[in-house]
């Protein structure tokens, strides 16, 4: 039997039991759809999460106390102030070296207050890390010199203090203290599950008396060039540790990071598309108990095949082309249904969700492969048939 004339005879059986067909096809639709979403919603939180740690800045380098382990709870920190000029002095730029101590604060002006992030910075800030003003000035180095009480406000702090009106330059307090509003930044929302809007940043010098401390929680190094990071970390460390005896510093970098969130939502997104995979296996049950049915009926067609001069071969083909176009045709459904829901989900809820050319191939060739595996066995069997006992069945 030619190929095309074989695809033909499917086509027109499939088309006989359309009902049938669609049922049959129903499982593999959804198994599909289900993979295609899945898949995009995993790879659209990886991509979403990558583009928020490298929109922290370039070539970042963060030195804190302690080990950096996930779940562990933070080291106390020794580090102080002079150890800013021994870190830019090994870097050679006072300018790429940020520190921060920061805590958890009520902040009010007149009536209104809300609870922010309350980060004692330097000046150089938003040379490392990404960080633009919508409106005012950002902190200078005569602040920080002088324990100036003035405040950079992250946008929703300035929304919930002020409303519709320019903060710049307005009055407001933090833990009671009274500060004068400087600036305000531009919207950014959240970046690795923290709301980057309500941030409030202050003089480290002025935050370390308002919070009656001295210590520094971490430094921020932006190096010059990628290959750099590698020496500069080991030389910012030694260099601390020289500084503060019995106390272990980490630095990690934003390609460690990436790194690990990167192999975290690999798992997630593989666990994703195994469970969407179930539905998949139960749609190729369908398909072949669907087939083995067909040959049943079909059990005269195919004795009246044989005794004309079909062999076994041409039969098991035919049969088998059938569910593979049972299961590609549903896959195809299955993938449109997959793209437009996700579209959804993007479009209608914070859920990010990125569609992958690997991920529709995958779906496309797992449907045609469902088919062939749950077809081989129909296919045998039709092939195997007796034409003189297929001729006599009623």
């Amino acid at each position: 039997m030619r190929f095309a004339e074989a695809w033909r005879v499917a086509l027109d059986a499939l088309r006989a039991n359309r009902l049938r067909s669609m049922l049959t096809m129903l499982g593999v639709i959804i198994g599909v759809a289900a993979v295609v979403v899945l898949v995009a919603i995993g790879t659209g939180t990886k991509q979403e999460i990558e583009q928020q740690v490298e929109g922290l800045g370039s070539n970042l380098l963060i030195v804190v106390p302690g080990e950096v382990n996930l779940g562990s709870a933070p080291s106390v920190s020794r580090m102080d102030l002079s150890d800013i000029d021994a870190v830019s002095k090994i870097v050679g730029d006072r300018n790429r070296v940020a520190v921060t101590v920061a805590s958890g604060e009520t902040v009010a002006a007149g009536h209104a207050q809300t609870f922010a992030s309350v980060n004692g910075v330097i000046e150089t800030t938003p040379n490392v890390f990404v960080r633009r003003l919508a409106r005012g000035t950002y902190l200078t180095r005569s602040d920080v010199d002088t324990q100036r009480r003035v405040a950079v406000l992250g946008w929703s702090v300035a929304h919930k203090l002020f409303g519709d009106r320019d903060a710049v330059g307005q009055q407001m307090t933090i833990a009671g203290v009274r500060f004068r509003v400087s600036g305000v930044f531009e919207q950014l929302g959240q970046s690795l599950g923290i709301d980057r809007d309500n941030e409030v940043h202050v003089p480290i010098t002025t935050a370390q008396r308002l919070l009656a401390t001295d210590r520094v929680d971490a430094i921020a190094v932006n190096a010059p060039d990628r290959d750099e990071i590698g020496d500069l970390s080991a030389r910012i460390i030694a260099e601390l540790t020289r500084r503060h005896p019995g106390t272990r510093f980490s630095a990690v970098t934003q390609e460690q990071i990436l790194g690990v969130l990167g192999d975290i939502l690999g798992v997630l997104t593989g666990v994703l598309a195994a469970i969407a995979g179930v539905s998949l296996l139960v749609g190729g049950v369908g398909v072949s108990n669907i087939m083995l049915v067909s040959v049943r009926e079909r059990t005269r067609e195919i004795g009246l095949r044989k005794a004309v001069g079909a062999r076994p071969r041409d039969i098991g083909v035919q049969f088998l082309l059938e569910a593979v176009l049972l299961t590609t045709l549903g896959g195809v459904i299955g993938m449109g249904l997959g793209i437009g829901a996700a579209l959804v989900v993007a479009a209608l809820s914070p859920v990010p969700a990125a569609i992958t050319w690997w991920s529709l191939a995958l779906a496309s060739g797992v449907s045609a492969g469902v088919g062939i595996i749950f077809g081989v066995v129909p296919a045998q069997r039709a092939g195997r048939l007796d034409p003189v006992v297929a001729l006599r069945t009623e």
